[in-house]
């Protein structure tokens, strides 16, 4: 066993371990084993039953509100288990300050986190809080609701339905993310070059509503992965990369993203992919693997969600991973996701149709690049096969005509077609 974000090992019990349960009630729960060195080592307790009695003083005595935790005596070994459980009424303070885990550690929190943890103690989000900005304009929502659900009349009776304006407190954050004009933060799409020192076109959109950010972005999208297919008198529009799974990550990238940081959804386009970087990781009460199965869908900004759904943007029931995926199932290469703890990055490749390619063909088709030559020394590391045998398949993909051959001898590299 090892410390991780969740667990943490202290060997004798001192007041330092008051910040760890501050951490673990303001997020996600945790355990801390007393009787344990910072190696894992079971050094024991002395007095097991005294210790249990000076970790239940010192937690509370020093954290405000009461947290919810349990005690756990392990007599064979003489260690303890405190474990402690996220809250609801956030934050919890040790000292005044709250806290949270970064790792291993625990450190405090700045001003913004501070402020997140309190709205979230009272169960408000970001986007039901009012907007700094009263006076605005939604020429751009009134037109889409028109044109997608055939709305007659937009007044504001129908801001008051989308809980975008409340008669006491006026428009909220949400409006004011919908807006026509805001101060708000939108997208960064650069195109990049061979490399990522080669920038060939930037493109930012912000301070305008989120519905013509998602539509500028569709656009700029369009401009690099569409091409057409002339057949006699018809012309048919194609794309390299699905339109549909990047209008899926723009989307969800706009309702799911934390809208208090001053930070861009970045989208960065490759010949091979497009990368979509959103502010914010997963919302509290979702884990990465359900995030990434589908299994569960948390919605960070429901009111903002509830737009992009009616305007049939998006679908709600937190299908998108599972959409995106379906799109690339008879793909080569498939969409890549890494949650961390302040973003969300997706990865859409170009689509790879199944070249008829054997098990052992995949495997080296894969450890090929499409836009950089590959020696055999390379790929090597990428597959499980010899040397002779990784030359052979790579002799009959380029008979298939599915990847190129340059050089020869030890100066022999490869690239897909």
């Amino acid at each position: 066993m090892r410390e991780t974000k969740t667990v943490e090992f202290k060997e004798e019990i001192t007041n330092t371990f008051l910040k760890t349960v501050s951490a673990f009630s303001n997020y996600d729960g945790g355990e801390i084993y007393f009787g344990i060195d910072d190696d894992g080592n079971i050094k024991g307790l002395s007095d097991v039953k005294q210790a249990c009695l000076d970790i239940e003083n010192k937690i509370n005595a020093s954290i405000t509100p009461q947290p919810d935790y349990t005690l756990e005596v392990q007599n064979q070994d003489r260690t303890i288990k405190l474990i402690v459980k996220s809250g609801r009424n956030k934050p919890y303070l040790y000292k005044s300050k709250a806290y949270r885990r970064n790792d291993t550690s625990t450190i405090e929190v700045d001003n913004l986190e501070f402020s997140r943890l309190i709205l979230e103690g009272k169960n408000v989000k970001f986007e039901d809080l009012p907007c700094d900005q009263q006076k605005l304009t939604f020429y751009t929502l009134e037109k889409l609701l028109k044109e997608h659900i055939q709305l007659e009349s937009f007044d504001q009776d129908t801001l008051k339905t989308l809980n975008l304006y409340n008669n006491n407190t006026g428009y909220t954050n949400a409006a004011g993310i919908l807006a026509d004009e805001n101060h708000f933060p939108g997208v960064d799409m650069v195109r990049f070059g061979d490399s990522i020192s080669i920038i060939l076109k930037r493109v930012t959109v912000e301070h305008v509503s989120a519905l013509t950010v998602y539509a500028r972005a569709v656009d700029v999208f369009r401009d690099y992965y569409q091409y057409e297919i002339i057949q006699g008198q018809d012309r048919r529009e194609m794309y390299k990369i699905p339109e549909e799974a990047f209008r899926e990550a723009i989307a969800n990238a706009l309702i799911h993203r934390v809208w208090d940081m001053d930070s861009q959804i970045r989208v960065s386009m490759f010949d091979d992919r497009v990368e979509v970087v959103s502010p914010g990781g997963l919302p509290p009460g979702i884990t990465e693997d359900e995030y990434l199965d589908g299994k569960l869908s948390v919605l960070r900004n429901r009111n903002l969600a509830n737009v992009f759904y009616r305007l049939g943007f998006v679908e709600v029931f937190g299908t998108g991973i599972a959409r995106i995926k379906e799109l690339y199932k008879e793909s080569l290469s498939q969409p890549a996701f890494e949650v961390s703890e302040n973003t969300i990055h997706l990865v859409l490749p170009v689509v790879e149709k199944n070249l008829d390619l054997t098990d052992d063909e995949r495997a080296v088709y894969k450890a090929l690049s499409r836009t950089m030559l590959k020696s055999i020394r390379e790929i090597m590391p990428n597959v499980e096969f010899g040397k002779s045998k990784v030359t052979q398949l790579l002799k009959e993909m380029s008979n298939k005509g599915i990847i190129q051959i340059e050089g020869k001898g030890r100066g022999t590299k490869y690239i897909r077609k």
